[in-house]
């Protein structure tokens, strides 16, 4: 199936409703299973394709989970069983079986857990048994690959009998989301001490919780974009995210004040309004904020903005190889994306041609990073419902907004 999002130029003054962050509903999800709570202390989950894997797999006693494509349910709950398996295998899509997840295997046979490799070593799927002599309390890891690795390992780390510290090895990249799991661990009662490159955390008890999951800001950076390319004045309101958020794609606001988009805060919702752009070259760095690049590239593109940007290295190993699919789709509009020595360059060259196809590669951020060039031109979105994976959603919004969805 294929959507053709016919040109749609009036101006945008609507309200649009926001997927709850799937970040947060996800190390939630763990947290509350470490803690012993039932699934209905958590509120305002996520309805993504991903969060609702991790409620199924959580709420089963089961030999063998399948997360389907969810990196982080993957890397979460390989964490998890390790305190709570028993011959347990954890598997997933032949794209995620591609997807290395040595670093945290490495990291938890360390401390003592029985992990075999089912099939390549590095890769998924896996075979886990729980940790039952602690072996170690300290491990070292790098800052620079997954915080998904990272934030697993700090979620298991007060069930275990001698807690434990790790110290990062490189500079740390993803740091928003390291922040984010562990003020979650602080909601629901323990504590951590993260000075300078080692995090360190004592053997606590969670605490369950009423807790409620705000809206999503990697979700919001979509509306962002469609407020960017609108052709006239535009205003939009996304309720249910904080100004004191803990994401670290809140950044979003920052980096699109530079290209026309100003935010306002009002009685918890963000208001979004088109005003006129700064630069016509930016300089911005990834590392902590990966999710945010295909959307920037789209906009800064139509924009006839460039860009030189750091921080995609994990782009690579995403759903799919993100640069690579960036840059073939991007071509389509007349934009050229190369690298030199780990930076990235995006030199707009915008030709818009009168209907484009976008290829969404399974990943439901090029679905949803290229949708708001209909704004400018009729756009197909070939294999539509990979947004399914984190805003089911999106294209009702989408339609709400008065734009026009033709199926094919």
């Amino acid at each position: 199936m294929k959507y053709r999002l016919k040109k749609y130029s009036k101006r945008l003054n609507s309200r649009v409703t926001l997927e709850s962050s799937k970040s947060e509903s996800n190390r939630a999800f763990i947290i509350n299973a470490l803690a012993g709570g039932e699934p209905s202390n958590i509120s305002n989950l996520s309805n993504a394709r991903d969060t609702q894997t991790m409620h199924r797999l959580l709420s089963e006693k089961m030999k063998e989970y399948d997360v389907m494509d969810a990196g982080t349910t993957m890397r979460f709950l390989t964490a998890y069983l390790a305190i709570h398996g028993q011959n347990s295998i954890v598997t997933g899509t032949e794209r995620m079986k591609q997807r290395p997840i040595g670093p945290l295997v490495d990291a938890l046979r360390t401390i003592g857990a029985d992990i075999d490799y089912l099939e390549k070593e590095g890769y998924p799927p896996l075979q886990i048994n729980r940790i039952k002599n602690q072996m170690a309390t300290e491990i070292s890891i790098p800052g620079n690959i997954s915080s998904q690795y990272i934030s697993a390992l700090l979620m298991i780390a007060p069930c275990l009998a001698h807690g434990l510290s790790i110290t990062l090895t490189t500079e740390v990249f993803s740091r928003p989301y390291i922040q984010m799991t562990l003020d979650l661990m602080n909601a629901f009662g323990v504590n951590a001490d993260w000075t300078k490159n080692r995090i360190s955390i004592e053997h606590q008890s969670y605490r369950p919780v009423n807790y409620s999951i705000e809206g999503d800001w990697s979700g919001a950076s979509y509306w962002y974009s469609f407020v960017a390319l609108a052709s006239k004045e535009s205003i939009l309101t996304l309720p249910t995210v904080r100004q004191d958020s803990s994401q670290g794609d809140q950044i979003i606001s920052n980096i699109m004040d530079q290209l026309g988009v100003a935010t306002g805060f009002e009685s918890g919702s963000i208001i979004l309004r088109k005003k006129s752009m700064i630069k016509d070259e930016l300089k911005i760095d990834f590392r902590h904020c990966p999710d945010l690049a295909q959307t920037v590239m789209v906009a800064a593109a139509v924009l006839g903005i460039s860009l030189q940007m750091t921080g995609l290295e994990s782009l690579k190993i995403k759903e799919t190889n993100r640069v690579m699919a960036m840059k073939n789709e991007l071509e389509k509009i007349g934009a050229s994306l190369t690298e030199q020595h780990g930076v990235w360059y995006l030199s707009p060259g915008f030709q818009l041609p009168k209907e484009v196809s976008i290829q969404t590669y399974d990943d439901h951020r090029m679905a949803m990073a290229f949708a708001p060039l209909c704004m400018l031109t009729d756009i197909t979105i070939e294999d539509p419902m990979v947004v399914n994976k984190s805003y089911p959603g999106f294209w009702d919004e989408l339609k709400g907004l008065g734009v026009e969805i033709e199926s094919l």
